[in-house]
């Protein structure tokens, strides 16, 4: 055809009305094209090709040709729509990897699922059956019904465990990575969004919203820990009447507040049982007046005032600082460092801290120094001999050839410790043998009452014991704290570098050289004055009456320039706070007077290091120490405060339930005052952090 009739045609066919549709010219048009796809197919692969007369035709199963066909005329339709299902995961993977939160996807469907098909057994179809009677046979269904075909809901989200829109921001989990799934595995049905989600850290995938405490329980499976503290109740309410007297051994321990801080930043609550709210609060320094002299290296620092939690009672503080001796004055020091290297040792948090937290300390001592090295696994050795402090290389070197291997012989360790002290041991100086261990003895006597009886034994030589804790998972706390109290030492635990440098470095002094041993506190609370108490915190170091006058009774230890405080929560006579009513038979309590002048009386019993009678510290808590407003106190005072209130909540505690985690970070936050370490302002934000963990 030349160009100029096919112009011709060309205009006459856009000229040329529309017919109307047709079902048999659709019939012939599919039909041909049919044909067309066949030969076409026919040309590319032979084989496929008619065998042999024209009339008998290679059986071809129908219903592959019929799939093929679909297939063809639904590709727009069906590929748009996988597309767009492959595509949504995708493009929310990518969002949450952002930081934006977007619903999940429906799971990705087979845009072609297989289908039954009716076995090919009819015999062969002739060529002269009419083509449009076969094109209608074989019509490809409906998209209406192909969308049946695929099984999604109707409504598309309806089996799905959330909807889009369900969930906002804060309903993504910020929490412990959860083990893996298995791929392409739905979890199940999620739980309802909890508020206050934990702000631990952003989930790389979307997880489930979780409650707090599933939160808790998942990271705590995900390595079941054999971690042991000290069961204690925490001190109940005394009536003053029936239980005046009040007495307690000093605790200047730190460990508690490092662990409950390790918990809290990996996103989980600490169990009750290892927060010591006495602790927390003397984990911090505070500006207590110093005394004069080393005779009576502390004095008393009280005050009363306003309960942060409860309105109608009020709190007694009782602070004192160590004598802080100056470097010049410090006495040479003995030092026999007990190593644990048994393969519970062999982690990050334990052994290489350990090691590193060894040699921040050995730049710290004198050539009147002398240090020593002991280890145990299987057996107990002397890695270094004592060695002159200032021979920093030689020390450095002996702290690089620890390595961890072997079960734990923890008395045999401590036996080879005290012999090594005794044998250097320094007249007029301090004598410490420093135990660094997670506290899994396991060889030898390795019962708590046992090893005990070895440490009180050894304690009268004159050798202190302070303890180092170190690493998660199981970690003996129990014995730790039982070790140091016996031992007239102190126990810390070390969960990063920074509090190596606070405990090794900073306060250096405090955690080695002792000023006072045996410290005891009673208090007698006046009847008159004061209707109930009691003392927060310090429940695993009560004491009875008579221990208190008893020199043989052990208790703990001050160290130069440390701080010590206890708390008392009081009804004062005429209260509503009061929980117990007078006895019907019993003597009724006396009524305050306005003239009464005292809530109680104080006393502080202690033994220099090197004496064993003890001596006496005596001092009145009248109504001239009491203040009415908060606000008017020093910043250490309502520093302590906040800090008791954080403890008491964290530890779950009926008494302070009324005040706000809220309220805790406000009154920390206007006492934080001098603050040069940070501690305080660190304080601040584990206590925001344990707000949202708590979920209130």
């Amino acid at each position: 055809m030349a160009d100029d009739d096919l112009d011709r045609a060309l205009d006459r066919l856009r000229n040329s009305p529309v017919p109307a549709a047709s079902d048999d010219a659709r019939a012939r048009a599919l039909a041909a094209a049919t044909a067309a796809f066949d030969a076409e197919a026919a040309e590319k692969n032979p084989a496929r090709a008619t065998q042999g007369p024209a009339a008998r035709r290679r059986l071809i199963s129908g219903a592959g040709q019929s799939a093929w066909r679909r297939i063809m005329q639904n590709r727009i339709a069906l590929g748009g729509i996988a597309a767009g299902v492959i595509a949504f995961p995708l493009v929310a993977a990518l969002v949450v990897e952002r930081g934006t939160f977007v619903p999940p996807a429906p799971p990705v469907l087979d845009a072609t699922p297989p289908r039954q098909q009716p076995a090919a057994t009819a015999p062969a179809e002739t060529r002269g059956r009419d083509v449009a009677e076969r094109a209608k046979s074989e019509a490809t269904p409906s998209l209406d019904e192909e969308a049946a075909d695929l099984a999604v809901p109707q409504d598309g989200w309806a089996d799905l465990p959330i909807a889009p829109g369900d969930l906002g921001e804060a309903d993504i989990a910020m929490a412990p990575e959860p083990a893996p799934e298995a791929a392409g595995s739905l979890a199940g049905p999620l739980p309802a969004p909890v508020a206050g989600a934990p702000p631990a850290r952003l989930e790389r995938k979307l997880a489930a919203p979780m409650s707090t405490t599933a939160v808790f329980d998942a990271a705590s499976q995900q390595a079941p820990a054999r971690d042991r503290f000290e069961p204690a109740d925490p001190n109940g309410v005394r009536v003053t009447a029936e239980a005046p007297v009040s007495t307690f051994s000093i605790d200047a321990d730190t460990a508690s507040y490092a662990w409950v801080r390790r918990s809290l930043a990996q996103g989980v609550l600490p169990a009750p049982d290892s927060v010591r709210v006495e602790e927390l609060i003397n984990y911090f320094p505070y500006a207590y007046p110093l005394p004069l002299s080393r005779e009576e290296p502390f004095r008393p620092t009280v005050a009363v005032y306003p309960t942060p939690w409860n309105a109608d009672t009020r709190i007694v503080h009782i602070g004192i600082k160590g004598y802080d001796v100056v470097p010049a004055e410090r006495p040479a020091a003995n030092l026999v460092f007990l190593v644990d290297v048994s393969g519970s040792m062999d982690a990050p948090d334990k052994l290489p801290l350990v090691k590193a937290s060894l040699k921040m300390l050995a730049g710290r001592l004198s050539e009147r120094d002398r240090i020593a090295i002991v280890t145990y696994a299987g057996e107990a050795g002397v890695v270094l001999a004592p060695t002159p402090g200032s021979d920093v290389a030689t020390i450095t070197a002996a702290i690089d050839q620890l390595g961890a291997g072997g079960s734990t012989a923890g008395a045999a360790g401590i036996e080879t410790a005290y012999d090594l002290a005794r044998a250097n041991f320094v007249k007029e100086g301090v004598n410490r043998v420093v135990l660094a261990t997670d506290g899994d003895f396991n060889v030898g006597t390795s019962d708590d009452d046992g090893l005990t009886r070895l440490i009180e034994t050894e304690r009268k030589s004159g050798v202190f014991l302070s303890v180092l804790g170190f690493g998660q998972g199981n970690y003996n706390d129990a014995l730790m704290q039982r070790l140091a109290q016996n031992g007239n030492g102190t126990a810390a635990y070390i969960d990063q570098l920074d509090e190596a440098q606070k405990v090794l470095v900073d306060e250096a002094t405090s955690t080695l050289f002792p000023v006072a041993k045996d410290v005891k506190i009673q208090v007698e609370f006046n009847p008159a004055a004061v209707a109930e108490y009691r003392l927060i915190g310090y429940e695993t170091r009560m004491l009875a009456r008579t221990d208190f006058n008893d020199d043989t009774v052990d208790a703990g230890e001050v160290g130069s320039g440390a701080t010590v405080t206890a708390l008392y929560e009081i009804v004062p006579v005429g209260s509503p706070a009061r929980l117990s009513d007078d006895l019907r038979y019993g003597a009724r309590p006396a009524q305050a007077a306005p003239s009464d002048g005292e809530y109680g009386f104080l006393k502080i019993r202690y033994k220099l290091p090197n004496e064993d009678t003890s001596r006496l510290i005596e001092q009145p808590i009248d109504r001239s120490l009491e203040t009415d407003a908060l606000a008017s106190l020093s910043d250490d005072v309502r520093f302590a405060a906040a800090v008791a209130a954080f403890g008491q909540k964290l530890k779950g505690t009926r008494f302070t339930e009324a005040m706000s985690w809220d309220a805790v970070i406000t009154l920390a936050e206007g006492a934080r005052g001098a603050d040069p370490w940070g501690y305080r302002n660190g304080f601040v934000r584990l206590a925001r952090l344990t707000k949202s963990l708590s979920g209130n």
